[in-house]
Parts: C-alpha cells; structure tokens; sequence
C-alpha cells in the first residue's frame, strides 16, 4: 500500500468520473449505469497496484458485459484521489448496478475476494 497526502475535503463523487479503459485507454464514466463496477485507483509505478493489473485484466475479460472493471491512475489524474477521498493505494472501490458505492478496500486485493464482491453485488 502506497499513502498519499491526504485530499482536502474528500467526499464521493457526485457524478461519473473519467477512467481509463484497461485496453483502449480511452476514458469513460465509472460508475457505468445499470452494471456494478469495480474501479481500482492506484497508479502504473506503485508495486502493489502493478502485481493487481493482470487480475484487473483478467477479470475485465472475464466480466465484459456482465460488470465494469476499470483503473484509474491517480499519479497522472491526481484531482481523481481527492475526487474519491482516497487516502493510499491501490483502494478498490464495489458500485452496485445503481451506482451507488457498496465497499471500499484500500491495498492489493486477489482475484478470488474480488470474485466474492462481485458475486455479492448480484453479479452471475
């Protein structure tokens, strides 16, 4: 886990906030309407965050259609940190299909407990 100075005045995003595309890059809204979602904030140069990026991978592919997977990178989009109140990472951060935040880990997570979410959140 990689600490970050602390945002001023941190809160959860009231809107859709950009993330890259794992394959594309291109940006996108997260939380994606009408599917849960998974963003995992962290950034391509933190240890932690780089042994994540093929379960992020994986399961980006693993889960097309059924569920949003994205990164964002904090060190390059640095407003996102204080944008989602985070303090470390990498910290995953559960949507359920309305959007709303339903969990929030901060250090790496393996696959299987992000499988375990998902699948809590209604994802089959």
């Amino acid at each position: 886990m990689v600490l970050l100075a602390a945002p001023a005045g941190a809160q959860e995003p009231d809107a859709p906030v950009p993330a890259a595309d794992l394959i594309s890059g291109e940006p996108h809204p997260m939380p994606i309407a009408g599917l849960v979602t998974m963003v995992d904030i962290g950034a391509h140069s933190c240890i932690p965050c780089k042994m994540m990026t093929p379960i992020i991978e994986e399961l980006s592919k693993e889960y097309d259609g059924r569920a949003a997977i994205a990164f964002i990178d904090v060190w390059k989009h640095r407003d996102e940190a204080s944008r989602y109140g985070i303090t470390a990472i990498p910290t995953q951060i559960f949507y359920d299909a309305q959007g709303k935040e339903r969990y929030r880990h901060v250090g790496y997570l393996d696959k299987a407990s992000i499988v375990a979410k998902l699948t809590e959140l209604g994802v089959e």
